[in-house]
């Protein structure tokens, strides 16, 4: 029997609208799924997907955003790895960084070792962790005509907003980055200099 999900979004689909005419944004993905998704997609110099370091991408994407403040910042993930580095939460709410996003493909499940399912399926609630712990914007996003405008939010650069996105506990197949990550940090960098030159 496939597993179940409070969720109907594709995630795909969800990852897809986020990411149309990026322009200037950065992206850091969670392991497993969400790297997946950002490259299925289409690889970009500015997509660091995260191999390994599970909890740590909000906390990633928070440094990335404070060093680089015009740029916009995106971290998409799933909600086991956001249960790891639930205090991260925290510290991005007391840093404030008006260029972070950070959206959570919620499935309710481990998807990278089983599809076990996780804390959110029982009713653990994200967002509201968020809300609690400062994050000015938070939203709950269930409905396909939500994600354009929570795509709209994240270009605004008001935040640091957050946002849980129920999905599909969908299997799709693996559209895999690439795995070198002195590769994937140094292209990004290039990249982000570069726009810098540019500007300057």
């Amino acid at each position: 029997m496939p597993p179940e999900s409070s969720g109907t979004l594709h995630r795909r689909e969800v990852v897809s609208t986020l990411l149309s005419g990026r322009g200037e944004l950065v992206v850091i993905a969670g392991l497993g799924a969400p790297a997946w998704d950002i490259t299925a997609v289409g690889d970009h110099p500015r997509n660091l997907p995260l191999w390994g370091g599970m909890g740590s991408a909000a906390m990633i994407g928070l440094g990335l955003a404070l060093a680089q403040p015009s740029l916009p910042v995106l971290v998409i993930t799933g909600d086991g790895e956001m249960l790891m580095g639930i205090g991260a939460l925290a510290t991005i709410a007391v840093a404030r960084p008006l260029n972070l996003s950070v959206v959570v493909l919620d499935n309710e499940h481990y998807g990278e070792t089983g599809m076990q399912p996780t804390h959110t399926g029982a009713g653990v609630n994200l967002a509201g962790m968020a809300e609690a712990a400062g994050i000015p914007r938070v939203l709950s996003i269930r409905r396909e005509d939500e994600v354009a405008p929570l795509r709209a939010a994240i270009h605004e650069k008001s935040g640091p907003l957050f946002a849980q996105v129920k999905i599909d506990a969908e299997t799709l197949k693996l559209v895999l980055p690439p795995r070198e990550g002195a590769l994937l940090q140094a292209r990004m960098r290039e990249s982000i200099l570069g726009l810098e030159a540019h500007l300057a």
